[in-house]
């Protein structure tokens, strides 16, 4: 399901390769039409967007949503343990699923990152592929509510994920919590945080990738140009 790539990616720290291949991961979006119209359409909108900005404002600005502070952090375990140690147990089981099925992780990144567990699901049956984002969709609306209360135009990228599987069954309670909210306040007290924690920063050091072994060797899968229409491109940073 290469479309989960693409969301994958968009979803991954601003890089020149990425904005590269928007027009790719357009082809595939338009090639496999697994999205409704609307969902598809606002994905094009933002890849359009993306094509155009300049490359360190969007790093920028990935950054002041995605780095600072908790509340649209992009580990799916933060929203739902927090800092317990469930937490830990947690990434512990989710690795054991992707190591079953013969992939090994980036040292840096952690496995309940959500670009690099779509990248996962994308090469997973899509069965198997949908079942697993169903069992993550409250956290994806509730990460898409946040960024269209805060006007992003990465709603779109969740709201499509929610398309796939369908939107829970409270999401319009979701939506009512997130307009209610108050500032996120893991940004309010960031100095008093960082001085009561270790912080180590992992998402964007080494990027969002998922290595299978091959010949002996883990080998990163990259998007490189299609040599058929059958052959879309696959990404992992």
């Amino acid at each position: 399901m290469k479309t989960l790539k693409v969301l994958s990616a968009l979803l991954c720290y601003p890089q020149a390769e990425i904005q590269a291949a928007l027009g790719e991961m357009a082809d595939v979006l338009d090639r496999e039409r697994l999205l409704p119209e609307r969902e598809h359409q606002a994905l094009l909108a933002l890849m359009r967007q993306m094509a155009q900005t300049d490359l360190m404002e969007l790093q920028e600005r990935y950054i002041r949503l995605f780095d600072r502070g908790r509340a649209l952090s992009l580990h799916l375990f933060e929203h739902v343990h927090g800092e317990s140690r469930d937490r830990g147990q947690a990434m512990v089981d989710l690795l054991a699923v992707y190591h079953q099925h013969g992939f090994e992780l980036n040292a840096r990144e952690l496995p309940d990152y959500i670009p690099l567990f779509l990248e996962y699901l994308a090469q997973r049956p899509d069965g198997e592929a949908l079942d697993m984002l169903a069992d993550a969709l409250h956290v994806i609306a509730l990460l898409g509510a946040r960024l269209a209360e805060r006007g992003s135009d990465y709603h779109v990228v969740f709201e499509a994920l929610s398309a796939l599987v369908g939107e829970p069954a409270d999401i319009a309670d979701i939506r009512r919590q997130v307009a209610n909210e108050g500032p996120d306040q893991t940004v309010v007290n960031m100095d008093k945080i960082w001085e009561e924690e270790a912080v180590t920063f992992l998402a964007n050091q080494e990027g969002c990738g998922m290595h299978r072994p091959m010949t002996g060797s883990t080998q990163p899968v990259q998007w490189v140009p299609r040599s058929s229409p059958s052959q879309p491109p696959a990404y992992s940073r």
